[in-house]
């Protein structure tokens, strides 16, 4: 067990998310009870995943996609009241870490993707702020993007969007941002990558796909960025007294 301000302590210093310039507050965003033995981790504090820590009788949760963005509207009704009453019903605490989950260079959603597609040489693209946002890296011998596509879909459980740029050129460098990173593409090119992977697509994206002759795959932004939060959540329980379980909200998005 934890108290709940030792919680808060030992996850701002591990992600080092004060350090971190967002678009929502990173830390804890609901307060529940004192005392932290049970934990639920999720990609997105939806309604579900509240319903599944409360029924599991959890003491808080942590998620990678929180409430209170930037530009959203600040009135608590209907869908937003809703969730937080059901948190603040059940004393449950709500954590929350968006971009500082991203970039980690171990635990994060961009180093466990780079994990999962078993890339070599791996580094932060150093363009592109804040670091550790897009990632880089090789495969051991060049692989083809059908196969690179093959992959994708084996270890995330879901097709993926595939745009063949330049005439099946084999992949041999990658450059990736997991969810929502699609507008990176350029940076990807620049760096001489020949393939840039992330979770979703724009129409702009294949044009620009197709005018640089980079291979462009978008892999789900809720499958490519499970594995940080999940990590996370392994992490807290295998170097404190804690009970962590993953829940895994299905969204195909």
């Amino acid at each position: 067990m934890l108290q709940r301000q030792q919680l808060v302590r030992v996850l701002a210093e591990l992600l080092q998310s004060e350090s971190v310039r967002d678009y929502c507050p990173n830390g804890l965003q609901v307060e529940g009870k004192h005392d932290i033995k049970r934990i639920v981790t999720g990609v997105t504090a939806s309604q579900a995943l509240v319903d599944a820590a409360i029924a599991w009788q959890a003491d808080a949760i942590v998620v990678h996609h929180g409430y209170f963005w930037k530009n959203e509207a600040p009135v608590i009704t209907g869908m937003k009241k809703r969730r937080l009453q059901a948190l603040l019903a059940n004393d449950i605490n709500l954590f929350a870490y968006h971009l500082p989950l991203d970039i980690h260079p171990q635990l994060g959603n961009n180093a466990q993707l780079g994990r999962l597609l078993n890339a070599q040489a791996i580094s932060p693209m150093l363009t592109v702020d804040p670091v550790g946002v897009v990632m880089q890296g090789e495969f051991s011998a060049p692989r083809s993007l059908a196969d690179v596509a093959s992959l994708l879909q084996q270890q995330l459980g879901r097709d993926v969007l595939i745009h063949n740029a330049s005439n099946d050129k084999p992949v041999a460098k990658l450059a990736w941002c997991t969810g929502g990173g699609q507008g990176y593409i350029e940076q990807a090119a620049a760096a001489g990558a020949d393939v840039f992977i992330t979770g979703e697509v724009s129409e702009q994206t294949i044009h620009v796909s197709r005018e640089l002759g980079i291979h462009f795959i978008a892999a789900g932004h809720h499958a490519t960025e499970r594995y940080g939060v999940k990590a996370l959540g392994e992490y807290l329980s295998a170097n404190y007294p804690l009970e962590v379980k993953f829940i895994d909200i299905d969204n195909p998005a």
